[in-house]
């Protein structure tokens, strides 16, 4: 769908995370039609935009898997459904039509649904930008590393404390000319045992330092970075790239204005992740009830018991309880 046409499904998930993906297999497996909508260009939310590369270790089945390779699998697990995708839009308004829900798309395109599943994560979320990065950005500086080999062979500085920075840093360097890992305090927020790898691993480490200028050579491409030191002492080192692993911040945007209950930017469900608003529904990390554990296991939980309970809100003749997915 493009333009502003209108699409007519049974089911609407905002958010094309882990959660919205499994959400849009179940409710095929329940017989329902669905339209994924996320501001993303592509499926995957934080996992794709954010640590691709990363393995993950606490999703049932897989003793590791990478976020892009966990990712396909479910894409390719929602396929047999034939969802529809509405990728690179965001969410806007929501409406009742009298018998279901109406989204209007910031592209001015509309959903009409049955039934609104929100799996949006944290929300959208934006980078906290380097303070000496000036305009670099996309030339050498960046947030995010979606692919590793792009940096083979490079000089690379990976700046923050958490464990983002520390991921960045492990990940890249067996294939790095080299990496150093910059953060302006003495303490850090990543895990003590990322931190222990990392020393073990081989990364520079430099603490209670800044990066204060980024230069590039005769080219214009990136070269080198400036450092400084708490105490006064400065440093400069060659960096054909560097990652500012710095967190972000993250909003629901207009989807707080949809007439939920939101608090601390998570939207309060009760235990059929139900939400304040007839037939709008929430799932994984956007969701809170008391007890909550944020985890991707989690929400692959959640969006069954959320597309279960939207089944017998839709068809009330339904049962809650579909059976096996072995016994079809």
């Amino acid at each position: 769908m493009s333009g502003s046409g209108t699409l007519s499904v049974d089911l609407l998930i905002v958010g094309a995370g882990p959660t919205g993906l499994y959400a849009a297999y179940y409710a095929g497996f329940r017989g329902l039609s669905t339209a994924i909508v996320d501001s993303l260009p592509e499926a995957g939310g934080q996992i794709t935009a954010m640590y691709p590369e990363k393995m993950i270790y606490d999703v049932a089945g897989f003793p590791a898997v990478r976020g892009r390779d966990l990712v396909k699998g479910l894409v390719e697990q929602a396929s047999r459904w034939n969802p529809g995708y509405l990728l690179g839009r965001k969410a806007d308004t929501l409406d009742d039509t009298g018998d279901g829900l109406r989204v209007t798309l910031t592209s001015g395109e509309v959903v009409d649904a049955r039934a609104v599943l929100i799996t949006a994560g944290i929300g959208e979320f934006t980078p906290r930008p380097l303070p000496s990065g000036g305009d670099w950005l996309g030339r050498g500086l960046v947030h995010f590393v979606p692919a590793l080999d792009v940096h083979a062979g490079q000089h690379v500085v990976v700046v923050g404390g958490g464990d983002s920075a520390f991921d960045w840093a492990l990940a890249l360097r067996p294939i790095a000319a080299s990496v150093t890992l910059v953060h302006r305090r003495a303490r850090f927020r990543a895990a003590p045992s990322v931190v222990a790898e990392a020393y073990d691993e081989g990364v520079r480490v430099l603490t209670d330092t800044e990066v204060t200028a980024l230069r590039g050579d005769d080219s214009g491409a990136l070269a080198e970075v400036d450092l400084e030191g708490r105490d006064g002492s400065t440093l400069t080192l060659p960096a054909q790239t560097v990652v500012a692993a710095l967190g972000f911040t993250a909003d629901l945007g207009p989807l707080e204005s949809w007439g939920l209950r939101v608090e601390r930017r998570a939207i309060t469900v009760d235990t059929t992740m139900a939400t304040a608003r007839d037939r709008v529904y929430a799932a994984g990390d956007v969701a809170s009830y008391p007890g909550k554990v944020k985890l991707i296991a989690t929400g692959f939980g959640e969006a069954a018991t959320a597309v279960n309970n939207i089944a017998v809100a839709l068809d009330p003749g339904a049962k809650l309880f579909p059976g096996h997915s072995s016994d079809v």
